[in-house]
């Protein structure tokens, strides 16, 4: 039994012009429309090709098929993901428990304000999940947290420090996947994320009484 060939997801070329930058973020600006209102499954280049406005033939010079549209899309998402983390918890003249405190709120509105393309980019998971690229995105939000956890947790043990970062991260984004499902206001947000920080919050000073 042979493994399934894993799609080539990697951009063909890098645009170097701004000419060839405008027409990447158009292409992307049409995918993520053609995302939003058409799903997944009904999710092609020669849809987002025409909605860009572009022939299927410039798309292809820039991404070699959609899945290789769609891990764009999703990296994009992980790298402002990731910046935001990096910037927010890597805050050292915040308290860190406060930190996290802000990077909860943050992240909750986020998975709110982008729930539609959010859910989308999960359905089209399947095509690029296993992909080398995908590990590697991956790889810079793993070391914000692991980071973030030796500050704050500086005397646990690593394997102790490890679990509280993966309990804490995936908690909080299969719930803010599931809060995102329906519209939320304002202050439905505002409450959520708090009562989930504090929920956070909570744990940490367990595993530290000096927090």
């Amino acid at each position: 039994m042979t493994d399934r060939a894993t799609p080539r997801i990697s951009s063909r070329k890098q645009p170097k012009q701004s000419r060839s930058t405008e027409l990447v973020a158009t292409i992307l600006e049409a995918a993520v429309q053609v995302l939003a209102t058409e799903g997944a499954q009904r999710f092609t280049t020669a849809r987002v090709a025409e909605r860009a406005g572009v022939s299927v033939g410039s798309l292809y010079q820039y991404f070699p098929n959609k899945a290789a549209i769609l891990f764009r899309l999703q990296s994009d998402e992980w790298r402002q993901t990731t910046d935001q983390m990096g910037s927010i918890l890597g805050d050292a003249t915040r308290h860190p428990l406060e930190r996290l405190r802000r990077f909860v709120h943050a992240f909750i509105r986020s998975e709110c304000d982008e729930a539609a393309i959010r859910v989308a980019l999960d359905d089209a998971a399947p095509l690029y999940r296993d992909a080398p690229e995908t590990k590697e995105a991956r790889a810079d939000g793993d070391r914000a947290i692991s980071d973030f956890m030796h500050e704050t947790l500086p005397d646990a043990p690593k394997e102790t420090r490890r679990l509280a970062g993966s309990l804490i991260f995936t908690a909080m984004s299969s719930a803010g996947k599931r809060f995102s499902e329906k519209p939320r206001t304002t202050g439905e947000i505002e409450s959520y994320a708090d009562a989930m920080a504090d929920m956070f919050c909570a744990y940490l000073r367990t595993l530290n009484r000096h927090l």
